[in-house]
């Protein structure tokens, strides 16, 4: 199944102003204005509304409340960054990974900050856990790494974070998002709607009592946040698609889904060594940190490669049934799709290598017309169909170990829904990040122009994987070491093959 049409062109040109360098500028009356055309676009275009169930239950109950929160708070801005976090936190309250605002201009980064401790925390086994402490920084007003944070502030430490995390820098109800968004427990991000560095934390080492210790703010170094995240959360390398070999056996680094990420020097590489792949060695095939955003079809990437090492004979029958999909009959929607079609046609090697695509956007623009003079609310279409099982052998020998975390999103949710089904496949590591069944991005440029919304237009309510649903490794196959040692992560993922 498809998430995202391929067209690079949908959404506008980022802006190249930085929203802090901006003078002469009403954000408060923007994020207004903002927030009202992102609640009325999504009223207006989002499925959720025109299909029954618990996804659309939980969409309807946050468009309006959150909207009325998210407004009772537009006094507190006053910048582009301000704006910013605000519009997120509206998106966020959806708890839908495929519905978003995010700025238009380069925005904060993961790795800023005004201030901090001289200390991250991260998210271990169920707790907020020291993972870093600055170099050279001793004292009583400094904890030590693998303390358990009890409270802040004299507030118990899951209320301290969901008032200071939720919905500003991750979504606390996934496990993905707690570990994301765990170093920012303490710092202070320059998020006006929450407080900065907490002036005392209670830490507990080991079983002995907890310990209240004043924070003192730090001076920041270059450099110093970016540490301290790396030490805490998985970061992809500067080369994310590179197959390298480790205690004997391939390792497939698949580290995002980007257009940009270099796939066809990496699908070539793929197809050179599929017999060494095909061996009896088995291999690895690491997908940890890759997020599935691309402009041209991140789902296309994973089965791509799948199809590269299987064959596209073995994994046809083994695709996930698309069964049906709904649309939402609305001349918003039509126009998108017609805009998409039309892209598509212009571009002359999207038009060479995807004419199934074309054709398929060409049936979905006569249904909405269809719909819409009939005056009906939605229609459906039948997704691909199931391939039959023509018996093609699996050219894949060996087991094959494939290592997900937090960072796998979108597209690579999608690709494990295919690979899970594959012989001989193990999907090993920490629990990935979840999305909903709103698939395929609309992105609409907000009144400001500093934001943007992207949502999924379409349902694919018969979806086998159920709404935001992870893929949760359990017993042998979860990893419950560091993440960021990536010695220990390689020693144990080698142990899963017995050796």
């Amino acid at each position: 199944m498809t998430r995202t049409l391929s067209i690079a062109a949908v959404a506008a040109a980022a802006l190249s102003l930085v929203a802090g360098a901006a003078v002469a500028q009403d954000f408060r009356a923007l994020a207004r204005q903002d927030l009202q055309a992102a609640h009325d676009e999504l009223a207006a275009n989002h499925p959720a509304p025109a299909v029954p169930g618990q996804a659309s239950t939980e969409f309807r109950g946050w468009l309006d409340t959150g909207l009325t929160e998210s407004l009772a708070m537009v006094n507190r801005v006053n910048s582009g960054f301000d704006h910013a976090y605000l519009l997120r936190y509206y998106a966020a309250g959806f708890r839908d990974s495929n519905i978003s605002i995010y700025p238009t201009y380069e925005g904060l980064g993961p790795y800023f900050g005004t201030s901090w401790a001289g200390f991250a925390t991260g998210w271990r086994n169920g707790k907020y856990v020291v993972t870093y402490v600055k170099p050279g920084l001793r004292g009583s007003s400094v904890p030590r790494v693998g303390d358990t944070l009890v409270s802040c502030n004299a507030t118990p430490i899951e209320e301290f974070a969901r008032d200071k995390l939720d919905r500003w820098e991750g979504n606390l109800e996934t496990e993905a998002g707690r570990v994301s968004s765990a170093p920012y427990l303490t710092w202070n991000r320059n998020n006006p709607f929450v407080n900065g560095v907490p002036s005392v934390c209670e830490f507990q080492s080991g079983n002995r009592r907890p310990r209240a210790i004043n924070l003192r703010p730090e001076p920041l170094v270059a450099g110093d946040l970016e540490a301290a995240y790396r030490a805490t959360v998985y970061t992809a390398p500067a080369t994310p698609l590179s197959i390298e070999t480790v205690n004997g056996r391939p390792w497939i680094n698949v580290h995002s889904f980007a257009d940009s990420a270099g796939w066809d020097a990496f699908n070539s590489l793929v197809e050179a060594q599929a017999s060494t792949l095909h061996g009896p060695q088995g291999f690895v095939l690491d997908l940890r940190a890759a997020r599935g955003s691309a402009a041209f079809n991140s789902t296309a990437r994973g089965y791509g490669l799948a199809n590269r090492i299987w064959t596209p004979e073995f994994t046809a029958s083994r695709q996930p049934p698309a069964g049906a999909i709904t649309y939402r009959a609305t001349q918003g929607n039509r126009d998108w799709f017609a805009t998409a079609l039309g892209l598509m046609q212009a571009d002359p090697r999207y038009a060479a290598e995807a004419p199934a695509m074309i054709a398929q956007t060409q049936e979905i623009v006569a249904a909405f017309d269809a719909a819409i003079a009939a005056g009906q609310p939605t229609f459906q279409l039948q997704g691909r169909a199931v391939a039959e099982d023509t018996g093609a052998p699996n050219p894949v020998q060996g087991p094959v170990v494939v290592l997900v975390d937090g960072g796998c999103s979108g597209g690579c949710l999608d690709t494990l829904d295919l690979l899970s089904k594959l012989p001989n496949v193990r999907i090993v590591g920490t629990t990935t990040a979840t999305d909903s069944i709103f698939i395929e991005q609309t992105n609409r440029r907000l009144p400001s122009n500093y934001a943007e919304l992207s949502y999924g237009h379409k349902a694919w309510t018969a979806r086998p994987r159920p709404n935001n649903t992870p893929f949760a490794p359990e017993g042998a196959l979860a990893y419950t070491g560091d993440p960021v040692d990536e010695a220990a992560v390689r020693a144990w993922v080698s142990s899963l093959f017995g050796g």
